[in-house]
């Protein structure tokens, strides 16, 4: 049946479609078995119509954006993979509100705006993944997050409705989201910035993205931060004090640079990252008597 719909999409020309891509390719971790079928549509009209046929054919769907906060099972993904991607990286500006696809991704653009003297995006500059999936998980970092910015966002819901929510209807909380409820698509987003001073807001964005590369581990394929920060504790601390930092097992391991960072050496599976969490949540408790979540989504299927 998958191989029929892969040639129905491919027929109507919504698309990339791919059948058995390893989602390896597609994630930051360089991780994650295939999906089913993996399609990457033209634009939102031919989201929909994929996403209505997929429906129809009882297909289940997941959508990914740049897979930075992702960790997909080695057995990979049942059904079909939408990435969010080129064709939906459209960018309108009208003063300062943006109108940005969920494809682009959130570094050029917070480049972009601080370029041009809107403030607001600058917690962004070191945040490797697109905007559909910052508003998925209300992204955030240095004291901000997706939800201080968000106007209203473009919803696709799993039935094929275009909706378009307000800020409030998004249920932001703390990396949280309506979305990871309702399995809705961000499709697009406007994004309410200020006008500031432009040398004052480019340095803001540089010492992020200072901070970002000298206090964490992008020279090796990671997920971003796998735990949320049980505040008013820190991960990264309860998990360095517990003495964890380059724990390892397979090709997994907490990082040396960023305890609450785990990085893949080279031939890590989904299976090491899962034991090495579950390692560090059980020796936080047994240490600190605190229960840790995971900030990373965990998706797909045991081999």
């Amino acid at each position: 049946m998958i191989n029929q719909i892969a040639d129905t999409l491919k027929n109507e020309d919504l698309g990339t479609v791919l059948l058995n891509e390893p989602l390896k390719n597609h994630t930051t971790l360089k991780i994650g078995g295939p999906a089913d079928l993996y399609f990457e549509p033209k634009n939102i009209d031919a989201l929909k119509k994929a996403v209505v046929y997929l429906k129809e054919a009882n297909v289940p769907i997941r959508a990914i954006g740049r897979g930075s906060n992702l960790l997909v099972a080695d057995g990979g993904i049942e059904g079909a993979v939408i990435k969010v991607g080129e064709g939906l990286n459209q960018l309108k500006q009208d003063d300062n509100k943006i109108t940005v696809g969920g494809g682009y991704s959130l570094i050029p653009l917070a480049t972009l705006m601080s370029r041009e003297a809107f403030t607001g995006l600058e917690f962004a500059a070191g945040i490797p993944g697109s905007v559909g999936g910052a508003v998925f998980m209300n992204a955030g970092a240095h004291g901000s997050d997706m939800s201080q910015i968000v106007e209203k966002a473009l919803i696709l819901f799993p039935d094929g409705e275009l909706k378009w929510l307000k800020n409030e209807e998004l249920g932001f909380s703390y990396r949280t989201s309506v979305l990871q409820e309702t399995g809705g698509i961000c499709v697009e987003a406007v994004l309410v910035l200020e006008k500031g001073d432009k040398e004052t807001i480019m340095a803001e964005l540089k010492k992020n993205k200072d901070y970002r590369r000298n206090t964490q581990p992008w020279n090796f394929p990671c997920c971003g931060s796998v735990f949320r920060n049980p505040l008013p504790n820190y991960a990264g601390q309860l998990i360095e004090s517990s003495g964890l930092k380059g724990t390892k097992i397979g090709g997994a391991q907490i990082s040396e640079m960023h305890a609450n960072f785990i990085v893949n050496t080279g031939d890590a599976k989904a299976q090491d990252v899962l034991d090495l969490i579950g390692h560090i949540q059980k020796t936080i408790k047994e240490k600190h008597g605190i229960d840790i979540e995971t900030e990373v989504e965990i998706i797909g299927r045991n081999e």
